[in-house]
């Protein structure tokens, strides 16, 4: 359900870019953002640096298509968004907190919180994503400049790094769960 609603803006922009002008998709897309942010707060849980940052980006990005300048390409819009994410991304850990440790925290108990690697797996989780990002700005550079590509290798680019990275985080987490220390249980 959390990675559903973490990637229901993105998904949503995407789609709708298909169908609708990308003004529209990227307002859809503040929405669903801000609706995981109250689903979060209403929750109890924290407001995430990704979901904020993402809603930011996708209505400044709206609001300046729909008032300075509405002649980008669907190829320039996605380009733009991918780098955002990616700034997102690395600005997160900039700053020492990488976007994926506060899902994370809500995931774990206290106990598994404290333990040394915990905030390096969190890290690892970040650059994996961060190198999708990476990945996908190159993809859409390339439908830009070289306009002879088909669209769906784009696409196919962009789909292969967001599942590895969806994958990797998964298995990664999986993996470094088996490789802590088992907690102590009192007798």
């Amino acid at each position: 359900m959390m990675i559903f609603l973490i990637l229901a803006p993105y998904a949503a922009f995407a789609g709708l870019m298909l169908v609708t002008s990308p003004a529209v998709s990227l307002f859809v897309a503040a929405a669903f953002c801000l609706a995981v942010i109250a689903y979060d707060a209403i929750g109890g849980r924290s407001v995430k640096i990704l979901g904020a940052g993402s809603a930011i980006l996708f209505a400044a990005l709206g609001g300046y298509l729909t008032l300075v300048d509405s002649s980008w390409t669907v190829s320039q819009v996605k380009l733009t968004v991918d780098a955002g994410m990616l700034a997102i991304a690395l600005a997160s850990m900039a700053i020492r907190l990488p976007f994926t440790l506060q899902y994370a925290r809500e995931m774990v108990d206290a106990e598994t919180e404290k333990l040394p690697g915990f905030r390096r797996v969190s890290y690892v989780i970040t650059w994996a994503w961060t190198l999708a990002f990476a990945l996908m700005v190159m993809a859409n550079i390339l439908m830009i400049y070289v306009p002879g590509l088909p669209l769906w290798s784009g696409l196919a680019i962009a789909f292969a790094a967001r599942n590895s990275a969806l994958c990797f985080t998964k298995w990664y987490s999986d993996h470094r769960r088996t490789k802590l220390p088992a907690p102590a249980t009192s007798i």
